[in-house]
C-alpha cells in the first residue's frame, strides 16, 4: 500500500485571517472538493462534550465543514450517539439539550444536530464488518449508517481507556448504538446495585431478553437470559445497573478499530482531527484538567488510520506541559517513563494496538506523508 497523504497546519494566523480560515483551507487542500456531495447527505460525526467540560471543540469548527458540505450540494448534519454510561448524553433529549447548551445549534454550526441511534440510543443497524475479526456485524446508529457521506470532526487528545483519542475513536466509539458501545467495551453482563435500585420497572419494559424480575422490589438479573446489550443502562434514570466486567484495554481497542471500519467501508469518508486542548482524558468526563501537551494543530486525510498516527507521532515529539497529569505522573519519585506521553499519561493502555489492527484490516495505513500548509 502506498503512504497516504495527511495535510498539516499549526494554529498560527496572522492579522487580518483567523483560525476559521485557515481550518477551511486545509480541507480544501486536502481534497475534500474531491467528493461528490450534490444532494447527498453528510454526517458530521463529532462530540458534543459533556456538561461541565470546557475542551471539545467549538461549534465554529463545525460550521466550517458544514458550510464547505454545502457549497458542494451536499446536506450535512452533525451527529454523535447516545453513550453507555450515566452522564448528561445517554438519550437523545439530554443530549440534544446539551449539545444546545454547548453552544450547537443550526445558527452557530450551519445544519442541525440529529442523536445518530435515536431516543432510546436503540435505533441502530447491524453492519457486517468487512475483516472483522471481533465484531462480525457492528451495531452502528442508524442516522451515521443512513447518510450517503461521514466526515469526522476529531478533538485529539488523550483518553484513560485507549490512550489517545482522534478519528478512529471518534467513528468506532462514537457511532457504537448503545448495544455497540457495550459490544466493545465488555464481553460481559450487567449487574443491579441494590441500594440505588428503585424497583421503577423502567429496565425491565426496556430489556429484549426478559432477563430482568424483582425481588423484594429489587431489580434482578438473570444472567442466562441477559446478552449484553446495555439497553437498561440507558434505560435507569438512578444509575442501578452497572456493567460487571470490562475488556482489557487491546480487545477494546480491536473491537474499536472495526466498528470504525463498519462506518467507513463503501463510501466517502474525509477526516479532521483538532490537536489542541490536549486534555488528559476524553471529553465524556464532565471536566476536562489542563492540557498535557501543547497545541499542535490541525489534520485532514482521507485515511483514518495515517491520520492517527500522523497526530500521535507529532505529539510524541512535543514536550509536555508543566502542571498537567502527565508532568505529575513523570515527576513522580521512582515513576518509570516509558518515553511514551500516551503510555506515561495513562499507564494501563496500550494504543498502538488500535492503529495496528486498523492497519490489518484494510482500514487505511500507518505509513504516510505529511503535508504541511503555511
Amino acid at each position: 500500500m502506498e503512504k497516504a497523504k495527511v495535510y498539516m497546519t499549526d494554529f498560527r494566523t496572522p492579522v487580518g485571517t483567523s483560525l476559521l480560515q485557515k481550518l477551511r483551507k486545509l480541507c480544501l487542500k486536502a481534497g475534500i472538493r474531491n467528493i461528490d456531495m450534490e444532494g447527498k447527505f453528510v454526517a458530521i460525526k463529532m462530540h458534543f462534550g459533556e456538561l461541565g467540560n470546557l475542551a471539545f471543540l467549538r461549534p465554529q469548527y463545525a460550521k466550517v465543514v458544514a458550510d464547505l458540505v454545502k457549497e458542494q450540494g451536499g446536506m450535512p448534519f452533525l451527529t454523535d450517539c447516545n453513550t453507555l454510561y450515566p452522564g448528561s448524553r445517554k438519550h437523545a433529549l439530554e443530549h440534544l439539550e446539551c449539545a444546545a447548551l454547548n453552544g450547537f445549534n443550526p445558527t452557530t454550526t450551519g445544519c442541525q444536530v440529529i442523536i445518530g441511534d435515536g431516543l432510546r440510543g436503540t435505533d441502530e443497524v447491524e453492519v457486517p464488518v468487512k475483516n472483522g475479526e471481533y465484531v462480525k456485524a457492528a451495531k452502528i446508529g442508524r442516522a451515521v449508517m443512513d447518510a450517503d457521506i461521514v466526515i469526522s470532526l476529531a478533538h485529539f487528545k488523550g483518553h484513560e481507556a485507549t490512550g489517545f483519542g482522534g478519528a478512529l475513536k471518534n467513528l468506532g466509539m462514537g457511532c457504537g448504538s448503545r448495544a455497540g458501545k457495550m459490544e466493545q467495551h465488555s464481553s460481559g453482563k450487567v449487574a443491579v446495585k441494590e441500594d440505588l435500585c428503585r424497583g421503577c420497572r423502567r429496565c425491565a419494559r426496556e430489556c429484549g431478553s426478559n432477563a430482568i424480575s424483582y425481588v423484594n422490589n429489587k431489580a434482578v438479573i438473570d444472567k442466562n437470559l441477559c446478552k449484553g446489550c446495555g439497553r437498561c443502562i440507558g434505560a435507569c434514570s438512578f444509575d442501578a445497573i452497572h456493567n460487571e466486567q470490562w475488556d482489557a484495554s487491546d480487545k477494546l481497542d480491536r473491537k474499536m478499530a472495526e466498528y470504525a471500519q463498519a462506518v467507513c467501508q463503501d463510501r466517502p469518508c474525509f477526516h479532521i482531527n483538532l490537536v489542541r486542548d490536549v486534555s488528559p482524558n476524553c471529553d465524556c468526563h464532565g471536566e476536562n484538567d489542563a492540557p498535557i501537551l501543547p497545541d499542535i494543530g490541525m489534520f485532514a486525510s482521507f485515511d483514518p488510520v495515517a491520520i492517527d498516527q500522523a497526530c500521535a507521532d507529532a505529539c510524541l515529539k512535543a514536550d509536555p506541559l508543566p502542571n498537567s497529569q502527565l508532568s505529575d505522573n513523570l515527576n513522580q519519585p521512582g515513576w518509570q517513563c516509558h518515553h511514551d506521553h500516551f503510555l506515561d499519561n495513562n499507564p494501563n493502555i496500550n494504543w498502538k494496538e488500535t492503529l495496528a489492527h486498523a492497519e490489518k484490516i484494510g482500514l487505511g495505513t500507518r505509513d504516510y506523508e505529511l503535508i504541511r500548509m503555511k
